[in-house]
């Protein structure tokens, strides 16, 4: 099992990277440390830096949003990050977001969000490869440009820095065609709701990638599914669960529309479809409170482990999700991210 550092940076009004927190989990042996952007701070700039402030740790984004970046400017990002990393280092989780972001912060056309991560990918692909001059013809994105306000004096070029080996591309998704998708032509799944059940929901879809896996991507033995595992030490369970409803709350209700939410989604796949509906209601209808309020303490705690280092130590077994290869940790708690890594060690070996 691998672990990596989620950086809870994005939904913030300034910015803050726990340099001692990213230190210790490099020094305990995780696999990654996260970045992640909404409509304010992004998910790339802070790797940079983090490249030169750590050794070994991959660098990952969980995630960055296809609308926010052509895929050309996202592999150019990733290719220096890499660069200065040393090499083999970093991962590029991509995303979607929601119509919301895209179309009103972002400007971009929702369009269909399975052909932009198809397009996507396929042409960060050729970027990094560097094997002809690029060239893509897509169902959402074509290279050169040939849509409207065209010169028609687009030219296919290389990428004039030569990349270092080993960028991964990974996908996070929930619904099926685009988990499909992550299967078929990704390097790693970043699930959203993924929950105990999630290998038995998602195992089909899964499955029909990996049919038509591209010889591109990794190995297929070698595909990563990294969940996401909140962990807090502390002498009050219930308090640790109703600080994490509000934001809960705030995107399985507002993060989306009424007709596009993955969140609320993610929360129905997860065993709670009946209240994932009425959060969504009441927050639209600008009841915050009552939103809150209707989280499920099942929901969160099916997610995490709270309380004692003891009782974090004998929940561990019970709540590791079949098919999972890694847990996503979000602490800046250089207590948290130790006790993890040592139970994480002790219980399946630590990768």
């Amino acid at each position: 099992m691998k672990l990596g550092l989620g950086l809870d940076i994005y939904n913030k009004a300034s910015l803050h990277l726990p340099i001692e927190a990213i230190h210790c989990a490099e020094d305990c042996g995780y696999h990654s440390v996260w970045s992640a952007e909404a409509y304010g701070i992004d998910a790339l700039s802070p790797l940079a830096y983090l490249a030169a402030k750590t050794q070994r740790i991959k660098l990952g984004t969980a995630v960055v949003q296809v609308s926010a970046r052509t895929p050309a400017a996202t592999a150019m990002h990733a290719m220096t990050i890499d660069a200065l990393a040393g090499g083999g280092r970093t991962i590029i989780g991509l995303g979607v977001s929601g119509p919301q972001i895209v179309e009103g912060w972002y400007g971009r056309p929702w369009g269909s969000p399975h052909h932009w991560l198809r397009d996507y990918v396929a042409i960060m692909r050729k970027i990094i490869e560097r094997t002809n001059p690029l060239e893509h013809d897509g169902k959402q994105i074509q290279l050169p440009y040939i849509g409207p306000d065209a010169t028609g004096e687009g030219k296919p070029l290389k990428s004039i820095l030569h990349p270092t080996e080993g960028i991964q591309i990974w996908i996070a998704s929930g619904a099926p065609m685009n988990t499909a998708l992550a299967a078929e032509v990704s390097d790693g799944w970043l699930p959203m709701g993924y929950g105990i059940e999630g290998w038995d929901i998602h195992r089909p879809n899964l499955e029909k990638g990996f049919e038509h896996r591209v010889a591109d991507a990794v190995p297929r033995e070698d595909f990563q599914i990294f969940t996401n595992l909140t962990v807090e030490i502390t002498d009050d369970v219930e308090a640790a669960i109703n600080r994490r409803k509000p934001i809960t709350a705030m995107y399985v209700g507002g993060m989306g529309s009424e007709e596009n939410n993955y969140h609320r989604d993610a929360m129905a796949r997860r065993g709670f479809p009946d209240e994932a509906e009425y959060i969504q209601k009441k927050w639209l209808a600008g009841d915050k409170a009552g939103a809150i309020k209707a989280v499920p303490d099942a929901y969160i705690d099916q997610g995490g482990l709270f309380g004692s280092t003891e009782r974090i130590r004998e929940r561990y077994p019970y709540i590791v999700p079949k098919g999972a290869t890694g847990h996503i940790i979000r602490s800046a708690d250089l207590e948290t991210i130790s006790l993890v890594a040592d139970i994480v060690n002790n219980h399946s070996g630590l990768t």
